[in-house]
């Protein structure tokens, strides 16, 4: 696969990760696929990991919305650079919702083998977004 090809598969990641498009991650996440995410209580594995994130996600921050702003790719990686912006209107882990917004900065590594997702790490700005949140002082 090439690099714009690898880059428009993880376009269509988070396209599918927001529609919750499981017929879209059981065939572009492979089985084995780990997502890296230290700020999770949780392990992502797999298509059902990632519907499972977007589950404990999406009812907490329904209007989330991902703006892509970078992509870099080499070899079998791609480097996304995101934001995320929401409204926290649902319980989000421990925290009720405080009908605050959020925007976040995101960078998100994923691999690629064969047309297939295999492997990602994710470094969520957790400071920024519990601030955000009134969670912790600004």
């Amino acid at each position: 696969m090439n690099l714009e090809a690898n880059k428009q598969l993880c376009r269509d990641y988070f396209t599918a990760f927001l529609k919750r498009d499981v017929d879209w991650m059981q065939k572009h996440i492979a089985p084995s696929f780990v997502r890296h995410d230290p700020g999770l209580p949780f392990e992502v594995r797999g298509p059902a990991g990632v519907a499972q994130l977007h589950d404990a996600l999406m009812p907490a921050f329904p209007d989330m919305k991902l703006p892509l702003e970078d992509f870099v790719a080499e070899g079998e990686k791609v480097l996304v650079r995101l934001r995320v912006q929401a409204t926290h209107t649902g319980p989000f882990g421990d925290m009720a919702a405080t009908g605050r917004s959020i925007d976040i900065g995101v960078l998100d590594l994923f691999q690629i083998r064969d047309g297939v997702l295999i492997e990602h790490w994710a470094l969520l700005d957790n400071l920024g977004m519990l601030k955000q949140l009134g969670a912790l002082p600004a």
